[in-house]
C-alpha cells in the first residue's frame, strides 16, 4: 500500500516528482520520462522498470527500443565510440 509520500503519484509511477527529475539514463545521462508505465530514456530509448517505488536503472534487464538489439547500438552508445 502507498505511503504518504507516493500517494498521487500514479502518473510518476509511486515516484515522487522531485525525485523523478533528478534520475538520468545510466547509459545516455539524459532525463527519464515517464512512458507506458516505466522510465524511458529521452535521449536513447531504452525503457528501465520501477518495482516496489525502486527504479531498476539497469541496461541489462531494460527493455530496448524496437529494432536494437544491444545496448552497444542504443545512439547515445554509437556517439560515444
Amino acid at each position: 500500500m502507498p505511503d504518504e509520500s507516493t500517494r498521487g503519484h500514479a502518473e510518476t509511477l509511486g515516484l515522487a516528482p522531485d525525485f523523478l527529475a533528478l534520475l538520468r539514463c545510466p547509459l545516455g545521462k539524459a532525463e527519464l520520462e515517464v512512458r507506458d508505465g516505466a522510465l524511458v530514456c529521452t535521449r536513447c530509448g531504452p525503457a528501465f522498470r520501477v518495482e516496489d517505488g525502486i527504479p531498476i536503472l539497469l541496461i541489462d534487464d531494460a527493455k530496448l527500443p524496437e529494432g536494437v538489439e544491444s545496448a552497444a547500438d542504443l545512439p547515445c552508445q554509437r556517439e560515444e565510440s
